[in-house]
């Protein structure tokens, strides 16, 4: 019988291995080769994380108001923390790690990212903001976007520098499509996984994913992205700089309480309550004595409502910390969902709060706080910039910019992702063995040893 396959694949051979050749010769040939394969690599992660992205979004805006039209359900956090934290314990596996999963795939390749990551985190972030969780949307599309770049690059056999791309590019799509910040998300996917370095061999396919993404999300299925008024930047003066140097460091230790919050609170659920699903349930009842100990909802879900108020109305002083209380609780007991809005949410709050006592634009200020705190917390300042400017404008890209310097540099080596790698240390006081992540970077100091 004749082999059409083994034909085709020969043929496809051939042609790489002539396209190699010519690309050897002509610099020009290498690099029209790069491009149209990373378009086409690329733009299907793009499409594929746009779409998940843009199903997401609108899910999410429904289950949000149907939580807001029953503000009964809040009752059933309990109930459905539980739910998820079994579906998770059956069915999850590896996919339990989170983000973190996927940024040890792009590290070191040598596990699979599920499929089945997607649906799951998908559900169980929907039945977190259904019920009243305090939590984002960040995670949920890296999540989705990971494990569906993972599943493509299967399906086109690729080998593991590609997978490893692919998987760069997932972050990048899921981030871009999810806030409407493509040049952000293409930073984000390169600048997350060590801090201080950057992956250039994915610069192209990042941005291209990111790109598409949003494209995808916002052009053919219809998403639309909130943007917040800045309002008047004040001049570049001695004292306006030493006010935003004075705010950002704030930001910045702000970022420390959350991440170390968040991960004391991981490790004590788990300690105090070994079956997940008790543990999400005695969370989710914690969030509900809360509520009603305080006397207010405003800290339930993502916390748009309080960023808008940031921007353009009045937030009580300490909001940012409500916010940052109730989402620790969250994460912490097991639900799914991102850090990165509620991140958003802490930092302009925050900003807001400073305004009177510095004597600056309340939306300046949060705008600052915006980006600097979820600057401090994932230690990725250039991503941060660039969202910075993209959802803020250019006037005050000189603020912006030295809030995330500060804000990074003064959270440490600390964060809310435990598998990133210290690539250079933010200090040349201090040095790490290649390879350290933040959490064994957490266990030297802890042990009181040299990270030398």
């Amino acid at each position: 019988m004749y082999d059409f396959h083994a034909k085709g694949t020969n043929g496809m051979t051939r042609l790489k291995q002539k396209w190699s050749e010519a690309a050897e010769k002509w610099w020009f040939a290498a690099s029209c080769g790069t491009l149209l394969k990373w378009i086409v690599l690329g733009g299907g992660v793009g499409i594929l994380t746009g779409t998940a992205s843009a199903f997401f979004l609108k899910s999410l805006d429904f289950v949000t108001d149907i939580r807001l039209a029953h503000p009964w359900l809040l009752f059933l956090l309990p109930l459905g923390g539980a739910l998820v934290s079994l579906l998770y314990f059956r069915y999850g596996g590896s996919s339990a790690k989170g983000n973190n999963l996927i940024l040890e795939q792009i590290q070191e390749g040598n596990e699979a990212v599920p499929l089945r990551m997607a649906p799951l985190v998908l559900f169980g972030t929907l039945i977190t903001h259904l019920f009243g969780g305090s939590a984002g949307r960040e995670g949920t599309a890296v999540q989705m976007g990971g494990s569906l770049a993972d599943w493509f690059g299967k399906m086109l056999k690729v080998g593991p520098v590609d997978r490893r791309i692919l998987l760069i590019c997932g972050i990048s799509g899921g981030f871009g499509s999810i806030f409407g910040t493509p040049l952000a998300g293409t930073v984000f996917g390169l600048e997350v996984l060590a801090i201080g370095l950057i992956s250039h061999e994915a610069l192209i396919p990042a941005f291209i994913a990111s790109f598409v993404g949003n494209l995808t999300a916002t052009s053919f299925w219809g998403i639309t992205h909130l943007h917040y008024p800045i309002g008047d930047i004040p001049s570049l003066t001695f004292v306006v700089l030493l006010k935003v140097v004075f705010a950002s460091i704030l930001f910045g230790l702000t970022s420390i309480l959350f991440s170390e919050l968040t991960h004391a609170l991981k490790k004590g659920y788990t300690r105090w309550f070994a079956n997940p699903m008790i543990k999400s349930a005695v969370g989710g009842i914690v969030i509900i004595v809360l509520v009603y100990v305080l006397g207010t909802r405003d800290y339930l879900g993502l916390g748009i409502p309080l960023i808008q108020d940031s921007f353009t109305g009045d937030v009580a002083p300490f909001a940012f910390l409500g916010k940052l209380v109730f989402t620790s609780l969250t994460l912490g007991a097991g639900f799914q969902g991102g850090e990165v809005t509620p991140l958003f949410a802490i930092g302009a709050t925050l900003g807001h709060a400073l305004s009177g006592f510095l004597h600056l634009y309340a939306p300046f200020l949060a705008a600052l706080g915006f980006v600097a705190v979820f600057c401090g917390a994932t230690n990725t300042p250039i991503a941060c910039f660039l969202m910075g400017i993209e959802l803020f404008g250019a006037e005050g890209a000189v603020y912006l910019f030295i809030a995330c310097l500060v804000s990074y540099l003064f959270s440490g080596h600390t964060g809310i992702y435990t598998s990133q790698q210290i690539g250079m240390s933010k200090s040349q006081f201090t040095s790490f063995p290649q390879g350290t992540t933040l959490a064994k970077a957490k266990l030297l100091r802890k042990k009181g040893k040299d990270p030398s």
